[in-house]
């Protein structure tokens, strides 16, 4: 049977991954005969879907990544199996299965209907140490090195802990240098870039700053550290983690997650920070010639209006002093504790004032 990956350029980070541990890999644009192997987030689950239930072909259909992880069971009324978090280990053993006719009750970390339509869940994977896989084949599908994965904060809203595990793991020194070879722009994947090498609650600012003396020795790359397709938490954000970033890197912006202007929200999703830490964080970026580009999320399920109303403040603030600011509408995601609840209305006031500040170029996003 032929392996055939779905190939869809907003997933190509999580299919860079997995391309190079499944021999002999089609890249395809539609369903094809053979094994169909399916990467997606909730926005594209819907599509997905449809696509699934319409096709003709003689076709086995595994779908890994975070929706199918959080909703294995709403994935298999379209799937024959999920992968459930780590695709690195569990799906080139689950197709090595299917192509012998093995168990596939054998394999860890999936799930599937047997025959009489009821869903097994088989034992739970262990997490797999980063430098055992590869970030991505140069010749297939290339993405941002990933330097960590998981994180200990538990924000109701995120993905993440559900997915790779509340414990940070962290790939060597030696294999992000030998990735970045690769790429005269470097960019990184991380819940927290400035969290590399540490717990993701201590920072290991020694560790940083070997990494990126390590990648700046090399010599003729742009370094970009804390921005897209990452960003660092406000508390990380110190003289000396700004400090590097102007001694080894490129960009002169960061990314950074504040999420909500209202202590009580922030305390409420598990944030772990406070307001004023995120006042502090966008202070010295400027103060070391660096310009926040910070993240916010409007609608949460028990927000009131005054508390979007202090957002917006925090919002209004960080643009005057020159920040750029990303503003988004809440999106329950499968598997988190908000998967299931209603978001609240964003007011007719802060949609307001939120629309003219994106007429006037200071703010992007969507937070209806």
């Amino acid at each position: 049977m032929d392996i055939c990956l779905r190939w869809k350029r907003k997933n190509a980070f999580s299919l860079a991954a997995l391309a190079p541990l499944l021999p002999s890999i089609h890249r395809v644009k539609a369903p094809a005969d053979g094994i169909m192997i399916y990467s997606l987030v909730t926005r594209q689950a819907a599509s997905v879907f449809r696509e699934v239930q319409n096709a003709t072909t003689n076709s086995i259909y595994i779908a890994g990544g975070p929706h199918p992880s959080g909703d294995p069971e709403g994935t298999l009324r379209y799937f024959d199996y999920v992968v459930i978090g780590e695709g690195e280990a569990t799906l080139p053993e689950l197709v090595k299965v299917l192509q012998e006719g093995g168990d596939v009750s054998s394999v860890k970390g999936i799930a599937y209907k047997d025959n009489e339509g009821k869903i097994i869940y088989t034992p739970k994977r262990e997490p797999i140490e980063l430098d055992d896989y590869p970030c991505f084949d140069p010749h297939l599908i290339k993405a941002p090195i990933e330097i960590s994965r998981g994180c200990p904060w538990k924000c109701k809203y995120c993905q993440i802990p559900q997915m790779f595990g509340s414990k940070v793991r962290h790939r060597s020194i030696d294999s992000i240098v030998r990735y970045a070879q690769h790429y005269k722009d470097l960019r990184f994947v991380s819940s927290n870039s400035f969290a590399y090498g540490s717990d993701g609650i201590h920072p290991r600012f020694d560790k940083v700053e070997k990494l990126l003396g390590a990648l700046y020795e090399i010599g003729n790359k742009d370094i970009y550290f804390g921005t897209f397709p990452s960003e660092v938490r406000p508390e990380f954000v110190t003289d000396g983690s700004l400090e590097m970033v102007n001694k080894y890197c490129t960009n002169d912006r960061i990314s950074l997650g504040a999420q909500s202007g209202s202590e009580r929200v922030l305390r409420e999703i598990r944030r772990g920070h406070t307001v004023r830490e995120v006042e502090i964080a966008v202070e010295r970026c400027f103060e070391h010639g660096i310009t926040p580009t910070v993240d916010f999320i409007l609608g949460f399920p028990d927000e009131t209006e005054e508390e979007q109303e202090m957002s917006l403040e925090l919002i209004k603030w960080i643009c005057i002093k020159g920040g750029e600011v990303r503003a988004h509408y809440l999106e329950p995601l499968p598997g988190t504790p908000y998967a299931h609840v209603s978001p609240s209305k964003v007011s007719e006031k802060v949609n307001s004032e939120l629309g003219k500040l994106a007429l006037n170029g200071k703010i992007t996003g969507s937070w209806e």
